[in-house]
């Protein structure tokens, strides 16, 4: 009886410190966010003041308003969605097809292919950029919707998760849909990616959140206004000489990040079993 006590008593204070560093790092992930509200809400006076105030003393919307009047984000905001909504969707279709073709395929030299295809996430992206470039500049795609979308359209470690998903379903529902005629883009289409949901989420939010927030790329192959992103608007409000608005600053940034976080609590469920479901099954 004793050990028994003892076994749940260390039970017990096991779960207790791990709830514990859990908590503690949800704070620390946390406060941040709560600050940059907290700060888009406050003067230029309230910013840095000591001790600090979470709560603004004099709260101040205006902010929010003289944010969106202090660029063009009515088009930062149209193009950023453009190109995170159509990279999203198109790497949904190319990872989709070229990881149905991994894990289901028989074809000579498949494990190698994919091996080689897996270590292009090695390389990064700062090696690639000159010669990305002078490619999109020999197409005459610089400034342009091209040149933000199309070197994006496929991503070679969505095409693994979604491999690594596929590879859990039965064997068994593929030769079940052959026998009643179904051909293999259909059953990609009809039975595969209903079931793959999870995955399918998980990769849209990877997709679409690496896109939103990318500064170094639009900076790089763009030059036109009207052509700019979001990210790049936020330099509108960073200046050395006049000194940071920071309240006006932090009011953009909220507005910026807000689509993010409303389509991750959207795909949250299935974008957290995917994760924990991705991997089961091994090559």
């Amino acid at each position: 009886m004793l050990t028994l006590r003892s076994k749940r008593a260390r039970k017990a204070l096991f779960a207790a410190f791990w709830y514990t560093i859990l908590g503690a790092t949800t704070v620390m992930v946390i406060l941040p966010y709560v600050w940059m509200v907290s700060t888009s809400l406050k003067g230029s006076d309230e910013v840095f003041a000591y001790p600090p105030n979470w709560i603004p003393i004099a709260w101040r919307f205006q902010n929010y308003a003289e944010a969106w009047d202090a660029a063009p984000f009515g088009r930062y905001f149209f193009n950023s969605a453009l190109v995170a909504v159509a990279v999203t969707v198109g790497q949904l279709i190319t990872c989709s097809l070229a990881a149905f073709a991994f894990a289901r395929m028989e074809f000579k030299g498949k494990n190698v292919m994919f091996a080689l295809f897996l270590s292009t996430t090695m390389i990064s992206t700062q090696v690639t950029l000159v010669p990305s470039y002078l490619v999109l500049k020999n197409l005459h795609w610089l400034d342009t919707y091209q040149a933000l979308i199309v070197p994006f359209l496929a991503n070679a470690f969505g095409v693994f998760m979604m491999r690594q998903y596929f590879m859990t379903l039965p064997q068994e529902l593929e030769d079940a849909a052959k026998l009643d005629g179904c051909g293999r883009l259909r059953f990609l289409w009809q039975i595969l990616l209903p079931l793959s949901k999870p995955i399918v989420a998980s990769q849209a939010l990877f997709a679409f959140m690496g896109n939103w927030n990318s500064y170094l790329w639009p900076l790089i192959v763009t030059t036109s206004e009207h052509m700019r992103t979001l990210q790049i608007g936020l330099r509108y409000f960073v200046s050395q000489e006049g000194g940071t608005l920071w309240g006006i600053f932090m009011a953009a940034t909220v507005f910026v990040s807000l689509p993010v976080v409303v389509f991750y609590l959207i795909v949250q469920k299935s974008f957290v079993e995917g994760i924990a479901t991705t991997g089961l099954k091994g090559a």
